[in-house]
């Protein structure tokens, strides 16, 4: 029969030391770690929430400073007896001086239009039931215009003698209150949203979740929507983040501003030193096994087994399986292991099928975001044509624009026959500046239109590549179109033609709104994109094409102060030169 270890004085002798030091120490470990946890959770939660309040208070003396300014502009007009066309030009000088008004109407008591400041038919009406109400002032729900900006219709009752009177109507921009939420940064994934009562979803500060604002999503099931006190609380979202939310009320508009940040980031201190604690928990209890391990090999052995199993999972062998014999719990450990390996096969492939589920779904949200305004446009306009009274003038705009989206549509199919067949290049010498000077002058009219200098600047003698016209002419024309949408009005776009070395230098740089740096590395990847719609095909065939011809392009960029794209090319010898030219 074999002896028990711990029968003899040195095993014995060997468990009391194990046990004298390693219960206090766990003890001591547990009380630190618990008692850490709930001080990290409770200064976290006090920080997030008075962001929160102050935010809230802010985005609630921000819409009702505009309705006291409605009030007030509703006070000068009644019972003052003005003229219509002295009502339309204290509209209009409103407008001008608030600038987030759009539009501001005066309707009579049968909500017929009595005066507005909008030249020609008013866009809005009197909210029917208008679903916010405070201090006389009615507010219609929040909703996002064709600019995917954020507006609403507000609405003072006008009284005389005590009668109603009228209504004054005015479209708010709230795109402030958007800037509000994107202001607020928790750590470096902490962002800010705001929902309705109703659970629809106001504003989103992650730029990665807008499109679900213009989307109208609803998160009626978010535990802090509708809470009319600060509160905080932990749940995992939809990918299984867990989270720390906090919300705060917005009174008297009955919305909730909520932070939320992942648990991993708001308690990565309190968890740092968790783990320096387990860590020094764990020298001392190796000490006290290494003391005792003469004893205990074989007891310890599962142990190991089981590490480097796990080991092996962690690196990615999900094959690796363990057999523990006996009956022993460490048997039955084993077993379960295997059965959580059996399982984690499983899931990886329930992970592969949805990540293909949601890159289609990304494929079908841009497809409808790209072809449902140019399909739109286009039937306007082919309605508009069919009309017998058109005069040749409308007739010809409605033409254009026509020609226009159908052109739009062509580039877009073009891109999705580039990305699933591409084109193949074909070769031939190829003066750059005399390219690049016509894609300029193609492109210098949209830029204009915006506001934007569109100019170029050019090496001296011609540079000479083997390129494709046709396709280099591609390139040009996204990365100077998508400059033009990065760019302010009064802005500048400058490209530029020089020769270093045996390479041919073409850069494309705007004074734009810039791309964050952790979106730089994968810029020119398929299906990624910072503008708020499209697929994200542009700047990946641009590179598949400046590749194919032997080219590199690259890009530097910082956030507010613009955006730089260089491609390079290998320049041609002096014969090639002389034939080209």
């Amino acid at each position: 029969m074999a002896r028990n270890p711990f029968s003899g004085i040195r095993g014995q002798l060997a468990l009391l030391l194990a046990l004298a030091a390693v219960v206090p120490l766990i003890g001591y470990g547990v009380v630190s770690i618990v008692s850490l946890r709930s001080g990290t959770r409770e200064s976290v939660v006090s920080g997030n929430l008075g962001i929160a309040t102050r935010a809230a208070e802010e985005i609630r003396r921000y819409v009702s400073g505009h309705a006291e300014i409605l009030k007030a502009l509703a006070s000068q007009l009644q019972n003052t007896g003005l003229e219509q066309w002295q009502q339309e030009t204290t509209l209009r000088n409103y407008v001008l001086q608030f600038r987030e008004f759009r539009e501001l109407t005066l309707f009579d008591e049968h909500q017929r239009v009595v005066a507005s400041s909008r030249v020609g038919a008013p866009h809005v009406s009197v909210p029917g039931d208008a679903p916010i109400k405070f201090d006389q002032v009615a507010m219609a729900a929040l909703r996002v215009d064709d600019d995917l900006l954020p507006t609403s219709l507000f609405a003072v009752p006008l009284k005389r003698l005590n009668q109603p009177s009228g209504w004054l109507v005015g479209e708010l921009n709230l795109e402030e209150m958007w800037r509000v939420v994107d202001r607020i940064r928790i750590g470096q994934r902490g962002f800010a949203l705001i929902a309705a009562p109703d659970g629809a979803l106001i504003a989103h500060g992650d730029p990665d979740k807008k499109a679900l604002v213009a989307q109208a999503d609803h998160i009626s099931t978010h535990p802090l929507v509708g809470t009319s006190e600060p509160a905080a609380r932990e749940f995992p979202d939809e990918s299984g983040i867990e989270l720390l939310a906090v919300a705060a009320n917005i009174e008297p508009l009955g919305w909730t501003l909520i932070i939320e940040q992942p648990t991993s980031e708001a308690y990565a201190s309190a968890r740092r030193l968790q783990r320096q604690l387990s860590i020094a928990i764990g020298v001392a209890l190796m000490a006290m096994i290494a003391v005792g391990l003469v004893f205990g090999r074989r007891f310890i052995a599962p142990i190991f087994t089981l590490q480097r199993a796990t080991q092996g999972i962690a690196a990615g062998d999900l094959d690796t399986r363990v057999h523990v014999s006996g009956g022993t719990e460490f048997a039955d450990l084993g077993g379960a292991f295997n059965t959580m390996a059996d399982r984690l096969v499983e899931l990886q492939e329930d992970v592969k099928r949805q990540e293909r589920q949601a890159m289609f779904g990304r494929i079908a949200a841009g497809l409808f975001h790209d072809l449902s305004h140019p399909i739109q446009n286009l039937g306007n306009s082919a309605r508009l044509l069919a009309r017998e009274d058109l005069d040749a003038e409308s007739r010809e705009t409605f033409q254009r624009t026509i020609e226009r989206e159908v052109a739009a549509l062509k580039r877009f199919m073009d891109d999705l026959r580039n990305i699933a067949r591409p084109k193949p290049i074909e070769r031939f010498a190829m003066d750059v500046n005399a390219a690049v000077t016509e894609m300029v002058e193609s492109m210098r009219p949209e830029g204009e239109r915006n506001g934007i200098a569109v100019e170029a600047r050019f090496a001296e003698g011609p540079l000479t590549i083997d390129g494709d016209r046709f396709a280099l002419g591609r390139v040009f024309r996204n990365l100077i179109s998508n400059a033009i949408q990065a760019t302010e009005a009064g802005g500048r776009i400058a490209i530029v033609t020089a020769r270093t070395g045996e390479k041919v230098q073409i850069t494309v740089a705007d004074t734009g709104s810039g791309i964050p740096a952790d979106r730089l590395p994968k810029i020119f990847d398929d299906f990624v994109t910072t503008k708020r719609r499209g697929l994200g095909l542009g700047l990946a065939i641009s590179k598949r094409i400046v590749e194919q011809l032997d080219g590199t392009i690259s890009v530097e960029s910082e956030v507010g102060h613009g955006t730089t794209f260089t491609m390079r090319f290998p320049a041609h010898d002096v014969q090639t030169q002389a034939a080209a030219s």
